[in-house]
């Protein structure tokens, strides 16, 4: 692979800690939510993060792929992970990826989401390893 960007970011503490990218962009506290035997209240976790930077990096995707076909979209894009425990011990992610793009058919629309998926370095890093469901909305919601 040809290294086009490198970010980096160091946590302290793991889940009750603190987290900051090596250019001070971000800089959060930590916490559990309450589903999981934490504070909840103003805190982010690794799920919230690992959704933020899936759903935008599927979203740009999709832009990629639809441009690349002359077809000039504003995707929506919502991530849902989550995380529970695995059969046997340890914890395992799931994704379930809702996009929505107005102004294309339903089937124009799956289709790019499925092209999106086969070139998203969050999709190809998840791919066999952990369940990601995709749905795709063209109408209003």
């Amino acid at each position: 692979m040809e290294k086009m960007y490198t970010a980096v970011a160091t946590s302290v503490g793991g889940r009750s800690g603190s987290v900051k990218s090596s250019d001070g962009v971000l800089n959060l506290e930590v916490r559990p939510p309450k589903e999981m035997g934490g504070p909840g209240g103003n805190y982010t976790n690794p799920e919230q993060l690992f959704a933020a930077g899936y759903s935008a990096c599927f979203g740009s995707a999709l832009s990629h792929v639809s441009l690349a076909k002359k077809i000039h979209i504003k995707p929506e894009v919502t991530a849902k992970v989550s995380i529970g425990t695995k059969e046997g011990g340890g914890f395992q992610l799931a994704v379930e990826m809702d996009v929505h793009i107005k102004g294309i058919s339903q089937q124009e629309a799956e289709e790019l989401v499925k092209e999106a998926h086969q070139v998203c370095p969050y999709s190809n890093a998840t791919r066999n390893n952990i369940e990601v469901t995709l749905k795709v909305t063209t109408e209003n919601k």
